[in-house]
């Protein structure tokens, strides 16, 4: 319990600063893209996520109109400026009333990257689009 709420923290705490939010529908998105190495590491091996300097994770929380967390499927991709796609896998985490999705990220530094996500749930759905630049540390 106490490796899942701290794993939960590090995630929602990674990078504040940037996180941006949308409204698709009733849902308010919650959405962040950061570098890998901003995970410790043991949270980073216990989630099973690639701690590098070249691997990035977009993390994202889906909530309905009263704040509280909703149950999603997510696809998605990534493409970069020389047009290279690379389809995006998400994870659910799931801490106690929280529920968010993260996905890994290969980039080189400076690649701008705009994501594609397709994000479905019972009885609405809708699409995110948000374009991020990545910087090795």
């Amino acid at each position: 319990m106490f490796k899942a709420m701290l794993t939960a923290l590090a995630l929602l705490f990674a990078l504040p600063a940037s996180a941006e939010e949308t409204r698709i529908g009733d849902w308010t998105v919650h959405y962040s893209a950061f570098p890998s190495t901003f995970l410790s590491p043991e949270v980073a091996q216990g989630n099973n996520i690639e701690r590098s300097r070249y691997n990035g994770l977009l993390n994202i929380a889906v909530l309905d109109a009263d704040g509280k967390p909703v149950q999603v499927s997510l696809s998605g991709q990534g493409k970069n400026l020389l047009g290279n796609v690379r389809r995006l896998e998400f994870q659910t985490i799931r801490e106690g009333e929280a529920l968010y999705y993260i996905a890994q990220y290969p980039y080189r530094n400076e690649d701008n990257v705009l994501f594609t996500i397709d994000i479905q749930g019972a009885r609405q759905g809708g699409e995110l689009s948000f374009r991020h630049t990545f910087y090795t540390d």
